[in-house]
């Protein structure tokens, strides 16, 4: 087994204890590769997609001022049927999307909403 060194936040390191905790796992080095696991469980999910897709994506962030989402809502707005946007607690907004696409450009949207990192939960619920 390799051993690697990160560097985490604070806020991390106690999201790392919730998770050890929630999963009754010993270490933290197992609760990274658990959460290592579901990532990539989700993460196969979304690559499993093929063809044409409805579904509702689902997103929480805390950056009411930065207008992030707004310019996905534009960049996308082909493929989003309705929005949805919610004031949360704690300064943070609910992103409630009804999406109808292609696979391709969902995969898309996904990975963007991932590589601009400022989302705390995302999740696509596909329609069957």
């Amino acid at each position: 087994m390799t051993v690697i060194s990160i560097s985490l936040p604070d806020e991390t390191i106690a999201s790392l204890e919730r998770i050890q905790e929630h999963l009754d796992i010993s270490g933290r080095s197992e609760a990274v590769r658990a959460s290592i696991r579901i990532a990539e469980a989700e993460m196969n999910d979304t690559e499993e997609l093929f063809g044409d897709v409805e579904g509702v994506l689902v997103i929480v962030h805390s950056t009411h001022d930065d207008q992030w989402v707004g310019m996905m809502q534009h960049k996308y707005e082909k493929i989003i049927r309705t929005q949805l946007h919610s004031h949360l607690r704690n300064k943070k907004c609910l992103e409630v999307m009804i999406l109808s696409s292609d696979s391709g450009m969902l995969e898309s949207m996904m990975k963007e909403i991932y590589r601009i990192g400022k989302a705390d939960y995302v999740k696509f619920v596909r329609s069957r």
